[in-house]
């Protein structure tokens, strides 16, 4: 018996009238990765509430949320220049119900990793990411223990993650029967706020938008990977900013993972590593973007040392590195902007990295608290799925107030020496 059994698949579309003009997207959206996000929420069973992730009452929440967020339930769409838009059509969005007599949540829990098994398990499986596709698609799987799985997979290209949150918070919120005074902040389309200007002007090099030069040394990016899952607790964390003066505490923790992936690799001492990462521009451009931005309003940044540098130094110096990529304002998000204007945007490199390097994104703004649907806070939530090697998710700790969960990935024959170098490091923190 398949350890998921599907239920039911419908369409659901939004409980009103929606406006029905095409969406323009920016730059920054159509740079974004092509393909769907998968992401994954864990719920204790609450037997203290009647109707409990109830299909009906979810489908009927998600059908008024899709009210204020139309676009979700549009298509991606192309208009007369063949250029990719959000087709406005109200068709609506996939809703799966399923249910797992195999698993409990929390055997679920100490067993799940983010990887391609458990987002085919609990995510709906996702169409061909090229228009006409649909933007959003939905799974509530029901565990034999009473607990259930909320999947997620919604499209690159129309949502980043700070907007995907928006978006699930308001849902939240209209299942919890908020009034519309309780309500998040509404979202905005407004897409050209973030157009190219009409005297472009690029200052700035983009390489992150670039095809990655090959590697000196046989590094090339790894097709598998292995996953963990790893929890960093509070004083750790604050050891760990305390040897990193000045640091924020997700370039503190990226500067230590990265050090201590390049010591698991047992890369050359003179190979170059490059640290990925993606930074919000919301509140950074000048007039900041409006609160309830809904896009993608990241961008891409990196800096580069040698293997020896990183492993050598002490862990701020990875932390200032780290600072130097990721302390981009206005004229820099302008730049590139203008940059993406001049080059064929929809066919940028999206592969993978070379193993020398990693991609570290922030998850630490999306509070589980928020995703909330009147039964209880999340018990965790984070990817369903890591696409390649070297990459790590920095999120808060479900129940650990200033803990920190790492999502990350490595080469199947890295992460042991990872997981052992890093652990080391941790408890030397406790010290």
């Amino acid at each position: 018996m398949a350890a998921v059994q599907v239920l039911s698949t419908e369409m659901v579309v939004p409980a009103e009238a929606t406006p029905g003009a095409a969406v323009w997207l920016s730059n920054l959206d159509l740079a974004a990765r092509r393909g769907y996000t998968p992401t994954v929420y864990f719920y204790r069973p609450n037997g203290e509430h009647a109707g409990f992730f109830a299909a009906d009452a979810v489908k009927d929440s998600l059908a008024r949320a899709l009210v204020a967020f139309y676009p979700l339930a549009g298509r991606l769409g192309l208009d007369g220049a063949r250029r990719v838009q959000i087709d406005c059509t109200g068709e609506g969005a996939v809703f799966v119900t399923a249910r797992s007599d195999h698993y409990a949540l929390e055997d679920l829990m100490n067993e799940f990793v983010p990887c391609g098994e458990m987002r085919d398990l609990f995510v709906p499986p996702t169409p061909t990411p090229n228009p006409p596709c649909v933007l959003l698609l939905a799974q509530v799987t029901y565990l034999r223990c009473g607990g259930v799985v909320l999947g997620l997979a919604m499209h690159h290209s129309v949502v980043d993650a700070r907007s995907a949150a928006l978006f699930v918070e308001t849902w939240a919120s209209v299942a919890r029967g908020s009034t519309k005074e309780d309500a998040p902040v509404p979202p905005s389309f407004d897409h050209r706020l973030l157009a190219a200007r009409q005297e472009r002007a690029v200052p700035y090099d983009h390489p992150e938008y670039k095809p990655e030069p090959a590697p000196v040394h046989a590094a090339t990016a790894a097709s598998t990977y292995a996953s963990a899952l790893i929890t960093v607790s509070k004083q750790q964390v604050s050891a760990l900013r305390a040897r990193c003066a000045g640091a924020s505490t997700f370039r503190a923790v990226v500067a230590l993972v990265w050090q201590c992936a390049c010591r698991a690799r047992g890369l050359p001492l003179d190979a170059e590593t490059r640290l990925y990462s993606m930074i919000d521009m919301r509140p950074r451009l000048a007039p900041p973007l409006p609160q309830g931005y809904f896009g993608n309003a990241v961008i891409r940044t990196s800096t580069v040392a040698t293997v020896g540098e990183v492993v050598s130094n002490p862990v701020d110096y990875g932390a200032r590195r780290a600072r130097a990529a990721t302390s981009q304002g206005d004229d820099y998000a302008r730049s590139l902007v203008d940059y993406l204007d001049g080059v064929d945007v929809m066919n940028l490199p999206r592969s993978g990295i070379s193993r020398a390097h990693l991609r570290a994104i922030s998850w630490m703004g999306m509070s589980l608290s928020d995703a909330d649907f009147g039964w209880g806070a999340p018990s965790f939530m984070g990817p369903a799925l890591m696409y390649y090697s070297g990459f790590v998710y920095v999120m808060n700790a479900a129940g650990k107030e200033g803990a920190l969960t790492l999502a990350l990935s490595l080469e199947p024959e890295s992460m042991p020496e990872f997981r052992k170098v890093f652990a080391h490091e941790l408890a030397r923190l406790d010290v």
